[in-house]
């Protein structure tokens, strides 16, 4: 057989979704495709990134609603284990905020979970050649939102920003596990405190830390110690 008639090798993924019977059945539709080679699932955020760093992925098959850590929070993570690898978000959501934050992260497309199995297909085969592709609802949402944000004044000299408190950054969740990283706590502690994964607990600690800007879990307890100072809290 000559280089030309060589066949073209299969797009690998990685179907990540924490619903099994959903994930499966995505699983089993893609496995019908020839051209396409399902190498690996995920569960969970920490999963994925263990899966996605190694195994490389052409492309991942990203759900938004997971426990832990969401989808979208996940990306830049799962971009950086496997920086080759196209991102589709396979979501239920239909907020044009999550969509557009997705965009912004990095993804190669957003489809909604009840696109048409051909849809998604050539979603998939379109990301693998780096081209894009947004569900038609959710390019509408997108398109209105913006029609629809009020225009800033062109001449208007820019207004000196407010000094923030970096610490509105965080989410409720990245709050709680700083309260516990300022309290002396280990990740292994912390999981067992609030009942999740420890690997959920590093993700969280480092989207902590990129969100502060900071580089040890020493000098984000420091922050919030001084934060409660400044506040009287």
């Amino acid at each position: 057989m000559t280089a030309a008639q060589a066949p073209t090798p299969a797009i690998r993924l990685l179907v990540v979704d924490d619903h099994p019977l959903f994930r499966r059945g995505v699983i089993a539709l893609l496995a019908a495709q020839p051209q396409l080679q399902v190498v690996a699932e995920a569960g969970d955020a920490g999963e994925a990134l263990r899966q996605a760093a190694q195994l490389q992925p052409d492309v991942v098959l990203l759900d938004h609603h997971m426990p832990g850590v969401s989808g979208v929070d996940l990306l830049p993570d799962l971009r950086a284990a496997a920086p080759a690898a196209r991102v589709l978000v396979l979501t239920a959501s239909e907020d044009a905020g999550t969509l557009a934050l997705a965009l912004q992260r990095g993804a190669q497309g957003y489809l909604l979970k009840t696109a048409d199995s051909e849809v998604l297909v050539a979603a998939i085969e379109r990301a693998l050649r780096g081209q894009s592709t947004v569900s038609m609802e959710m390019t509408d949402k997108l398109v209105s939102v913006l029609q629809n944000r009020p225009l800033e004044p062109a001449a208007a000299p820019p207004a000196m920003p407010e000094p923030a408190d970096p610490l509105e950054q965080l989410s409720p969740r990245e709050l709680e596990i700083l309260r516990e990283i300022a309290a002396g706590a280990s990740n292994k502690e912390i999981a067992r405190s609030l009942a999740i994964a420890e690997t959920t607990v590093k993700i969280h600690v480092q989207h902590i830390l990129r969100k502060l800007g900071l580089s040890s879990r020493v000098q984000a307890a420091v922050l919030l110690t001084e934060g409660r100072g400044r506040t009287g809290a």
